[in-house]
This record gives C-alpha cells, sequence and structure tokens, in this order.
C-alpha cells in the first residue's frame, strides 16, 4: 500500500526513514516530504508525553474533536518533550479563531479565565482545576521589533515561521505525531540553535530574540563557540534593537543566561558584538573577574545577581544596571553587599575560618544577611565554608536585661553598657559561652 502510494505521488514526494532515540519514546515511521519544506512526521510515546493526558486534557481535546478544529501542542513543551524531559508549561495551537473557541467553551459551560490575550488570538480556558492557554495559528502582519499586529490562519507552515528559533517551531499532535517545517527537530538531536528562516529577519520582528538565542545555546548546545557566523552577523548588526526592548523583559532573559551553559563565552559575545551598552552592562566590564567567579560558582546554584556583579567595578555599575532594567531592591541590594565584601570579607586563617562571616551575620540587624553572605561565599568559591555556614544554627544571645537587674544593675544606661560589654566576649569565645560563663565574666570585668 504504502509503495503504490509513493508510485502515484511520483516525483513530488520522496520517503524518508528518521532514527530515533528510544529515550524519546519516538517511533520510526515513513517520512513524507513535499518538496523541500513539509513536516517531518514521526510518532512520539513517550511516558512523559502521556503523563500529560489528564481529565482536563482529555476534556478539552474532545470538544475541539467535536467541532473538527485541529489542536496541537506548541513551542517549548515540544521541544522538552523530544528531550526526554517533562515540560513545566504546555502551550496549545489551534486552528479555531478566539471567537469559535469562546462560543464553543461557553457553551459548555467552561470558565475562561485571563482575557487579556485574546487580542493576540489566545483564550485561556480552565477545566479540572487546570488553565489551558490555547492560541489560534497567526501570521505577523505588522512588527516593529517589539510588538506584532497579527492575523490569524490555519496554515501551521505559516505560524511556525514566524517563531524565533528551529527548536521552538515544532507541533505536536494529541495523537503524538510531530510536525516540523524547519528541521527542528535534527537541530535538537546535533544540539544546534539556529533562526527560523532569516536571521536578521527574525531578530527584527522582536530584538529581544537576540538574548533568546543566547539563553537557547546555553541551553541545548554542548559547546561554546559553535556559532553561524551569519547568525553573529546579524546579531551585531541589529544590537542597536535592544535599547526599545523593556528593561523587565531584558532583565527575565538575562537572568536565564546568566544561569545557563557556556555563560562566561556568551557574556563575552555580548562584548564583542557590541549589546552590552543596551541592556545596562557597563562598557568597561571586568570580563577578567566574570571568567573567575564564574569558574568559582559551579555547582553551587548561584542567584543571577551574585554572578553578574562580578563584571561591575562599582556602586555606579549597580545603579546604571537598575535604572536600565529594574531589577528587584533584593537583587540591588545583594549585589552592593557583593561589591562591598568581596575583597574585605575573607575566610580567618587557625582553626575558625568561618568566624569573619558569622560575626557579619550576627552583628546586622537585617534578616536576610545569611543569605547574602552565602552568595558571598558561592562567589569566592569557597564551597566548604559554605556548607559549614548552611549547617550552622545563627545562636541566640544567652543574656537578657533581666537577668542583669536580677544581679542588682538598675540603670537601663548601665545595663545597656553591659550587655554590649558580654556581647564582645560572646563573639570572641565563638558564640559558645553559655548565660553563666558569660555572668561569671562579667563580675571579673
Amino acid at each position: 500500500m504504502a509503495r503504490r502510494r509513493q508510485r502515484h505521488l511520483g516525483a513530488l514526494m520522496r520517503a524518508e526513514v528518521f532514527l530515533l532515540p528510544r529515550r524519546a519514546g519516538l517511533r520510526l515511521l515513513p517520512l513524507l516530504r513535499h518538496g523541500h519544506r513539509a513536516p517531518a512526521v514521526m510518532r512520539l510515546q513517550s511516558p512523559q508525553f502521556q503523563a500529560l493526558f489528564t481529565p482536563g486534557l482529555r476534556s478539552v481535546a474532545e470538544m475541539f474533536e467535536k467541532k473538527n478544529y485541529e489542536l496541537r501542542i506548541a513551542g517549548g513543551a515540544v521541544r522538552d518533550l523530544l528531550s526526554g524531559m517533562t515540560p513545566q508549561d504546555v502551550d496549545f495551537a489551534t486552528t479555531a479563531t478566539p471567537a469559535e473557541m469562546k462560543e464553543m467553551f461557553t457553551s459548555a459551560g467552561v470558565r475562561l479565565i485571563n482575557n487579556k490575550g485574546e487580542k493576540h488570538g489566545t483564550i485561556t480556558a480552565r477545566l479540572h482545576e487546570q488553565n489551558f492557554e490555547i492560541t489560534t495559528l497567526r501570521i505577523d502582519v505588522v512588527t516593529d521589533g517589539r510588538h506584532a499586529e497579527v492575523e490569524f490562519t490555519t496554515d501551521w507552515e505559516k505560524d511556525a515561521e514566524r517563531r524565533d528559533l528551529t527548536i521552538n517551531s515544532m507541533f505536536l499532535g494529541l495523537d503524538g505525531m510531530l510536525y516540523d517545517f524547519f528541521n527542528g527537530y535534527e537541530d535538537l538531536k546535533t544540539k544546534k540553535i539556529r533562526f527560523v528562516g532569516k536571521a536578521t529577519e527574525r531578530i527584527q520582528e522582536d530584538y529581544l530574540r537576540i538574548l533568546r538565542y543566547f539563553r537557547f545555546y546555553g541551553r541545548i548546545a554542548e559547546k561554546p563557540d559553535v556559532h553561524e557566523s551569519s547568525t553573529l552577523q546579524a546579531i551585531k548588526e541589529n544590537a542597536k534593537g535592544l535599547a526599545g526592548i523593556s528593561g523587565e523583559r531584558i532583565w527575565v532573559e538575562l537572568k536565564k543566561i546568566l544561569l545557563g551553559n557556556h555563560v562566561n563565552h556568551l557574556v563575552q559575545l555580548v562584548y564583542e558584538l557590541d549589546i552590552a551598552q543596551y541592556i545596562g552592562l557597563p562598557l568597561d566590564g571586568d570580563l577578567e573577574e566574570f571568567a573567575r567567579v564564574t569558574k568559582n560558582v559551579q555547582n553551587l546554584c548561584p542567584k543571577p545577581m551574585t554572578v553578574l556583579t562580578s563584571l561591575f567595578k562599582g556602586k555606579d555599575d549597580i545603579t546604571n544596571l537598575d535604572l536600565r532594567l529594574k531589577i528587584s531592591k533584593e537583587e540591588k541590594n545583594l549585589g552592593l553587599f557583593l561589591i562591598k565584601h568581596r575583597q574585605e570579607l575573607t575566610k580567618a586563617m587557625g582553626p575558625e575560618p568561618l568566624k569573619p562571616y558569622q560575626d557579619v551575620i550576627m552583628d546586622s540587624r537585617e534578616a536576610n544577611t545569611n543569605s547574602k553572605i552565602c552568595e558571598l561565599l558561592k562567589y569566592q568559591g569557597e564551597d566548604h565554608l559554605l556548607q559549614e555556614l548552611q549547617q550552622w544554627t545563627v545562636p541566640s544571645f544567652p543574656v537578657s536585661g533581666h537577668d542583669l537587674r536580677k544581679m542588682g544593675m538598675s540603670s537601663g544606661k548601665e545595663i545597656g553598657a553591659a550587655l554590649q560589654q558580654l556581647r564582645e566576649e560572646w563573639k570572641k569565645s565563638g558564640y559558645h559561652m553559655d548565660k553563666e560563663e558569660l555572668l561569671s565574666c562579667l563580675k571579673k570585668l
């Protein structure tokens, strides 16, 4: 039957078979290509894919099937499933228009939430305590480098064409069939990051895609510096477009880059391709210190700000970053803390190397100083001290003003001075002296 079909299609089609990794749960199927651009078709049957079929998804699938609307999983969830991962978020694409989806869901008594996405083609339905975000296939009609005016379509290839990277342009049917117009699966297997079509066109549709390219490179690519030269050239020529992107959007992407693989290489590229000035980074960033710290923090799960602060030479760099990216107060304070203490606060010689760090925690009145010290130890590459600090419980000062009153003190000023003296003795002991030892020490003072 398959042979007769191939003969009938003649030169218009040719059959191929892809060798697929067993871990992804993909079954070998004939692959039909119409000309040079048609979806690669293969079947996914992994446990991660099967686990998506909750009562809510089954109900949604039945509704779309009854109306003969096509419904497929789209974008990043497809990429994750093909990589053998469970996606954190699952987005769906459909040939149904927003109006058709609204009519279908409301007539079935399904609750619709978050109607802000409707003008962009997205309907969010809530079934069985689960949200389903479903977007009509779209074509970008007008783009300004930040936003797009869209037109709805039923053409899956046209929708795939408007997506940023090939690995994010695939669709997965609810029967497990994979639809791939731009060789995204092949790029995923070979860990290659490519823009869909021409890099310049995709970037100019949304300049944030420059940072998304770096982010996915750090997530997918096995080796640093395996880029297509034309891609890097397109990024350099369009870097200025990032000046028009909101700081909040840039910071979201930059944080993910900082915690990904190849971060030292990617940030060096940010400087080589003249991107730094448009995203709040100092023109004279300390790349040598950045390289040292990125090595220090490996496997220590640092916060993004801990890594980024190594580029900065002073407080002004933090201020400028905040003006451009609108970082949180907590992130700004962490950066300032690291700049202040990264050189002057170091481990002590002798049997208690952690004590200088403990002293800062004990002297501070801020609740999150312990967390900041942990980030400082990561920055400095002191993994053993970090483990020791994480196991340390901040002790409570054992003496109170009531204890001193019982000893005959009555003046508030006298009690305050005595408590301060005892705190210093307690500090010298490494916070080991108990109440009796301290009060006995007071009698000798």
